[in-house]
Parts: structure tokens; sequence; C-alpha cells
């Protein structure tokens, strides 16, 4: 069974850029993988590891003749930058895999030099997911956050073109607890809750009236990009004063109060 949802990864050309920006603007505390990471699996890895909720990965490609630099690389150049893929935990992936082929998802062969198992974004609507052994990322202590004080991911929202028809992939394929589908009348759309049994929360989507705002960028996000990861939910005791912070360090925010921003095609939202 599915254990946790321990991080989401962002693809990035600008890895020190990258690690600037979520270490000394964002304020999170950022571990820096590389000096494991390029000569094993040829790509600059690092790791923000605020409280609470699920990680945030920072991913580049520096060794073309490895597997892992080369699907980051291809992503990069046909997708440019922003989340690249959603990761869970099991105590066997190689066991889980077995089970997930069984349900009807696209789990891809064992890449040279991974330590999990990919399912192919076509039977998770646009999310590649990779599912690593449990506690694939162990707790590191004199890591410290700054001011925003910005926790890790609360949800995840996924856009779909069906919200409902969603739930099938991650409720009976993952085998993830899954709420009810409602409607958010506010916001416009149709909306289901899946809750790893650690880490954040994935929330799909799907837009049921364009004329509400949210609903409306979401119809948009589907018809440009195609379905898969929207944004990320952050929280902090008091948004508007982390949004000032950031706006403040150079951050453009957006969206209703502010509280929206976009780094390296990763589009952030404060709660």
């Amino acid at each position: 069974m599915i254990t946790a949802m321990p991080r989401i990864a962002i693809a990035v050309n600008d890895y020190a850029g990258a690690i600037e920006t979520f270490r000394d603007v964002l304020g999170m505390p950022v571990l820096d993988f590389s000096e494991h990471t390029v000569p094993a699996l040829g790509a600059h890895v690092g790791m923000c590891m605020p409280e609470g909720g699920s990680n945030i990965e920072l991913m580049s490609p520096s060794n073309p003749d490895l597997p892992l630099s080369q699907s980051l690389q291809k992503f990069l150049d046909s997708r440019g930058e922003g989340f690249y893929a959603l990761m869970l935990e099991a105590e066997d992936p190689d066991a889980e895999a077995e089970q997930l082929l069984g349900r009807g998802m696209g789990v891809l062969p064992l890449m040279a030099g991974a330590g999990g198992r990919d399912i192919h974004p076509r039977t998770t609507h646009g999310v590649l997911i990779r599912v690593y052994p449990n506690d694939s990322v162990g707790q590191h202590e004199g890591v410290e956050s700054s001011e925003p004080s910005l926790s890790g991911i609360a949800t995840a929202v996924i856009a779909t073109t069906d919200a409902a028809q969603a739930v099938a992939a991650y409720g009976t394929g993952l085998g993830l607890e899954v709420e009810p589908v409602t409607i958010d009348d506010e916001r416009g759309v149709s909306s289901v809750l899946c809750r790893p049994p650690k880490g954040g929360v994935i929330e799909l989507v799907s837009a049921v009236n364009t004329d509400r705002p949210y609903a409306g960028r979401i119809a948009k996000h589907v018809a440009s990009r195609g379905e898969g990861i929207y944004s990320l939910e952050l929280r902090a005791g008091d948004p508007k004063a982390a949004a000032l912070v950031l706006a403040e360090r150079g951050l453009e925010m957006s969206g209703e109060g502010g509280l929206e921003t976009s780094v390296f095609g990763a589009r952030l939202v404060i709660a």
C-alpha cells in the first residue's frame, strides 16, 4: 500500500538560482544533495524541507549520458521549467508496482539507477508518479527556515478534465483514501480530496463554472498544457504578512489577496 507523499519535484534549468530562491527568498531550509546525486544519477537534486506537509524537490539535468538527466532534459525541452513528478512511498516499490499493474496503472520498467518505480502520466491524469521505498528522504538536523516561515506542501492541486473520473486512478488505482466529490460554487470547480497516509493532500479539480475566475484558470491550464499538477498550497501563520515579505524580496504576487506567485514555472499559493 501507498504509505506517504514525501515530496513533489520541480524541474529547473538554473539549479543554483532555484536553490537561492527557495532558500533566501522563500525562506525554506534547503539541502543540496548534488555531491551524491550528480555522479550516481546525473542530476542535481536539492530538497526543501520546511515543517509540515510534503517537501519540494529541485532537480536539474547534469550528465546527458544517464537516464534521469535525459528524462529531465526531455521534460525541460518540451514543457519548460515546472512540476516534474509527484513522489509516493511504499514498503516495497517493486511489489507495489505489481499491484498497481493489476489495477490498470501504467507502471514503467525500472529505470537504470533509479530507486523507485514510475507510473506513466497517461494513467494518472498528466502526472508522472514515482513510488519510492518508505523514508526515502531522512530527517536532517541543523537546517533552519527563516521568514516568512512557510510550511511544506499542504495541498497539491491537480487540474483534470473531470475530477470525478480521476477518482478511479487515485482511489482505486493508487489505493489512496478519497473523499466524496463536491461542487465548490465559490471557485466554480468539482473537487475531490485524496489523502495519502503521510504528507500533504492531493486535490483533484475540474472546471464547472468558468465564469468563476479560478475555474477559468483551471480550464485554461487544461486547454493549454493538458491535465497535471496546477499548484502547490503552502501554509503560513499570517498569509498576507508572508506575501508582503515575499513581495519585498522581489517576487511578483498575484491572485486573490495577492497570495499567489510563480517560481521556475511552479505556481505556489499561500494559505
